[in-house]
């Protein structure tokens, strides 16, 4: 779901930015919809006209930074499986 929307968002990253660097967008197929100030307020907006998990909301700036994470646990634990 939602992987024609993300790649176009990675493919065209660049060129994005230099129109909606630091704002919330919205991507529907290979299209920018539309640009918000929030991700709350781009799908209160955008549910209005889209069916749900046929929008990408995004915010958009350079880097990877607003479409990774990171976790890291000190916690080790150790499972017994049963033989």
């Amino acid at each position: 779901m939602l992987k024609k929307e993300f790649k176009y968002y990675l493919d065209n990253q660049d060129e994005l930015v230099k129109e909606y660097n630091g704002k919330v967008i919205v991507i529907v197929g290979e299209k920018v919809i539309k640009s918000y100030s929030s991700k709350i307020e781009a799908y209160e907006d955008s549910i209005k006209s889209f069916e749900s998990g046929t929008f990408l909301i995004i915010m958009c700036s350079p880097g990877s930074d607003n479409y990774t994470f990171t976790q890291r646990s000190r916690i080790l634990a150790t499972i017994n499986i049963p033989a």
